[in-house]
């Protein structure tokens, strides 16, 4: 998309809005990932600079990954208005040490739905050294 998805407007709020409307599970901290820091940020959201050169969603879970402070990462991307804090808290509750979360859909991994342990820094390090920048192949490649 060649503009901001995280500014439009679904039933009446910006997607931006809806998403942090999800702060109801515990966290540490919340990250945005971007190229470039947005506007519309609110202060309390921590910016976080795709890794570049930016090779998408890829570089950004990377840099976010990097950037944690926790045992994981809850990865959500922006255009997901019907994400609920009740599935959010599903997914936290399947959480073990070192191991991520990874819904599927069928044999579509859901990337930008999910959970990451601090480890899977070094497996997304090598996907961004590689050639393939889909979070798609990625996740074929490390889960089973």
């Amino acid at each position: 998309m060649r503009r901001d998805e995280a500014i439009l407007p679904f039933r009446g709020m910006t997607l931006w809005r809806i998403q942090l409307k999800l702060r109801k599970l515990r966290r540490a901290k919340i990250f945005i990932s971007a190229t470039t820091d947005p506007k519309w940020r609110p202060r309390d959201v921590t910016f976080v600079a795709d890794v570049p050169p930016s090779h998408g969603p890829l570089s950004g879970l990377y840099a976010s990954i990097s950037r944690m402070r926790t045992s994981h990462l809850l990865a959500l991307a922006i255009d997901m208005p019907w994400m609920s804090n009740k599935y959010l808290e599903f997914l936290c509750a399947e959480m073990e040490p070192a191991c991520g979360v990874l819904p599927k859909i069928g044999d579509r991994a859901e990337p930008l739905a999910a959970i990451y342990p601090r480890e899977a820094a070094i497996e997304t390090a090598k996907a961004l050294a590689g050639s393939d920048f889909s979070l798609q192949s990625s996740m074929r490649r490390y889960s089973s």
